[in-house]
């Protein structure tokens, strides 16, 4: 296991997987067929970026590495019921900083096409800022994991946030809310914390809040769909 490897134990990536499946039901039945209407994807399009997001969390970018320390030689991590996967240490130079594809690149990308179809911006500020700020209170520090928030953290405050701001784009404030409000409370906001845990790889959108990030995506199309006024595609 090097830079890339999935960021949870195959348990929990096969009930992400369930999770996904179960939505992809859903929408071929029709029950959430009003979802990608207001998220401005096509019911594909939606279903392919959370089955894009889930396999490129396999995917590590390196973007620097810290000084060398010794490393916590375990290959999985326990932190609030969840089992993380993290690198075996051997021979490893020290602590890689890196992003992750599914959790973080496509998140990201995601998100500001979602703050600009929706015009968003004011609200997508004040609720990113409340997801950040919960989500930099609960994150912990974890020893060869690095910086791990509880998974449903991010999604029950986004959605709650996303509701009570904009409940006719609330799906689509909701994982931008989520997503973006994670990666920087969780993982940027504690990039200073990382030096001493011993983590071969600290992945920003990986292993500890991947998680999290993922079930914001499931939770949005459901909004989306559940929560906003119906309406037809044009």
């Amino acid at each position: 296991m090097g830079f890339h490897y999935f960021p949870l134990s195959l348990p929990f990536l096969l009930l992400l997987g369930g999770l996904y499946a179960l939505l992809l039901a859903m929408v071929a039945l029709r029950v959430l067929s009003y979802a990608y209407v207001q998220l401005g994807l096509r019911p594909g399009g939606v279903l392919a970026v959370l089955l894009l997001s889930l396999l490129g969390s396999y995917v590590n970018i390196p973007l620097f590495q810290l000084p060398a320390e010794p490393m916590v030689r375990s290959q999985e991590i326990v932190f609030a019921g969840m089992h993380y996967m993290v690198p075996v240490a051997r021979d490893w130079p020290g602590t890689i900083v890196a992003v992750n594809v599914g959790g973080a690149v496509i998140p990201t990308l995601l998100s500001l096409y979602l703050i600009i179809r929706n015009q968003l911006y004011g609200r997508a500020l004040v609720g990113v800022a409340v997801v950040t700020v919960v989500c930099h209170m609960l994150a912990h520090p974890v020893p060869g994991l690095g910086i791990a928030v509880p998974v449903f953290i991010p999604p029950v405050t986004a959605a709650i946030v996303a509701v009570v701001l904009a409940r006719r784009v609330a799906g689509a404030l909701a994982y931008v809310s989520g997503s973006l409000g994670t990666l920087i409370g969780a993982d940027l906001l504690n990039l200073d914390k990382i030096r001493g845990l011993g983590a071969p790889v600290a992945s920003i959108g990986g292993a500890g809040t991947f998680d999290g990030i993922f079930v914001c995506g499931l939770i949005a199309v459901l909004l989306a769909s559940l929560v906003s006024p119906r309406q037809r595609p044009a």
